[in-house]
């Protein structure tokens, strides 16, 4: 007889407070119900402001990704003003969010994702031992040397935006002052000694050997190549992760978003597809379709909110409403559609989207899987390092050249910031009228993969995920935390109130 098991998992090792209902039966999770239990206000906050007032108070809705808020809200107002930032302004704008992402996908794999290796519940894994030796928290090897060299990269943001986190050195048209040569050198040298780091220790070869990596069969073969390829950290994510199951798991909904980002400067040494070195587009497995923004729409009818239908966020409306009589909703997450379907965004929707031939042959082969999307996370600085360092010396041999340009004034009108941030896709829609802000909307990355169900039952990106997994102790479903975070939650992006729900 299957018995159905309700058990409600409140999640630590994610940023925020994030709550999932499992339904379990026969082993396995059969149902799920994922539960943002903050209210994120930024959006009433911000009306009736300046329109610059989003530079100083949006990169504050996260402090993990507040470059990221900060980026999105200067090119919303770019875009209302009509303005193309000069190409040393997009360098510095890029790099400085390039150096919040390289920190942020080590630190998330590092301290967060396989710090659970050294979970009790691991502990007659083949590789246990070792787990506890790197990833102990607050004792592991990797765990404090992850911590050591992140906090070092993180410095490039400070000097090119004068702190992190929070600054606000991104202005309509541009940047608000020059890096110094002296700067710019100090930055190539912190960027310098980050790839160095990171190619010995996390990909345990230089990035030029793991771009080779073109298939299952080749990441195989890089594995057994060498003992340094073994022992680093990608090396151990697959060992242990393989062992765990953790390439059986964690599917999802087989569709795969990115906004597109990092444009490219009129005159560069990078070389992309496109004018983005990270590519937009919308997949369904390897079929990759062009990015309309005209296909977002928000759902709210499984979240806290009135019921104002499903409105694309140029028109949308954030009111919150939570009333016991309204037994549907359950999340503070509204739930994000992309031409009315549930997808996943993130380091693995880009790899996809980008065409990245290992990613392409994991999920072309149906390997979708909670370690293939921590392994894109993991392996994502390894894109980022090599532009970052081209345009750090094109900033150094062009110093001098403009920065900005138009007045400064944003006038009235509609515009849009779509990005994309550590965890996926980012979006602000901003409007502008009488010279104050009368809509401020938000969709991020964990809205996007942590959504709650829309009106025709779709699941969001990991409730979907979750589904089958095996679990050995429902009173500890270790398993499924693997999956989840392999998607990254982000719930500070989600943050005013909690009082977890009766």
């Amino acid at each position: 007889m299957n018995t159905r098991i309700i058990r409600d998992i409140p999640f630590n090792l994610v940023e925020g407070d994030l709550e999932v209902s499992i339904e379990y039966g026969d082993g396995r999770v059969t149902d799920a119900w994922s539960a943002g239990t903050l209210y994120r206000g930024f959006e009433n906050l911000m009306k009736g402001r300046g329109p610059l007032d989003g530079l100083v108070m949006t990169p504050r809705i996260c402090g993990i990704c507040s470059t990221t808020h900060l980026f999105a809200a200067a090119r919303a107002l770019d875009a209302i003003a009509g303005l193309t930032p000069p190409d040393n302004a997009v360098r510095v704008r890029n790099v400085a969010l390039m150096a919040e992402h390289v920190q942020s996908d080590v630190r998330q794999s590092v301290l967060m994702y396989m710090a659970a290796f050294a979970h009790p519940a691991h502990a007659g894994h083949p590789l246990y031992d070792e787990a506890l030796r790197r990833y102990a928290p607050a004792a592991g090897s990797s765990a404090i040397d992850a911590i050591r060299e992140t906090k070092r990269v993180l410095e490039v943001v400070a000097i090119l935006g004068g702190q992190w986190p929070h600054s606000s050195f991104m202005v309509p048209g541009g940047i608000a002052f020059a890096p110094s040569q002296a700067n710019l050198l100090q930055c190539q040298q912190l960027v310098g000694a980050y790839r160095a780091w990171y190619e010995r220790r996390v990909l345990g070869c230089p990035i030029e050997r793991w771009r080779e990596v073109d298939s299952r069969a080749a990441l195989d073969v890089w594995l057994a190549e060498s003992s340094a390829h073994r022992d680093s950290e990608t090396g151990f994510l697959l060992r242990f992760g393989r062992a765990a199951g953790l390439d059986a798991i964690g599917a999802g909904p087989n569709a795969f978003l990115s906004y597109g980002s990092l444009d490219l400067p009129q005159e560069t040494a990078v070389v992309a597809q496109t004018r983005q070195l990270v590519a937009a587009g919308f997949a369904r497995g390897n079929a990759v379709a062009a990015f309309d923004a005209a296909g977002i729409a928000e759902d709210v009818s499984h979240a806290w909110y009135r019921n104002h239908g499903t409105l694309h966020p140029a028109a949308g409306e954030t009111d919150p409403y939570a009333s016991a009589q309204e037994g549907r909703a359950y999340s503070w997450i509204k739930a994000p559609r992309y031409a009315g379907q549930a997808v996943e965004t993130g380091p693995l929707a880009e790899a996809v989207i980008d065409g990245r031939p290992l990613f392409a042959d994991i999920v072309s082969a149906g390997r979708t899987s909670a370690l293939a999307r921590q392994l894109a996370r993991l392996t994502r600085p390894a894109t980022l390092l090599p532009a970052m360092e081209i345009w750090l010396q094109e900033l150094i041999e062009d110093h001098g050249a403009p920065i900005i340009v138009g007045d400064g004034q944003v006038p009235d009108g509609e515009g849009a910031g779509l990005l994309q941030a550590a965890r996926g896709a980012l979006g602000h829609w901003v409007r502008i009228e009488n010279g104050r802000i009368a809509r401020y909307q938000v969709i991020t990355p964990t809205a996007w993969n942590g959504s709650p169900r829309d009106a025709t039952g779709q699941r969001g990106a990991w409730e979907e995920a979750i589904l089958g997994t095996p679990v050995a102790n429902p009173d500890n479903p270790i398993e499924a935390g693997h999956v989840i975070r392999s998607f990254d939650p982000c719930l500070v992006c989600a943050v005013h109130t909690v009082r977890r729900r009766v």
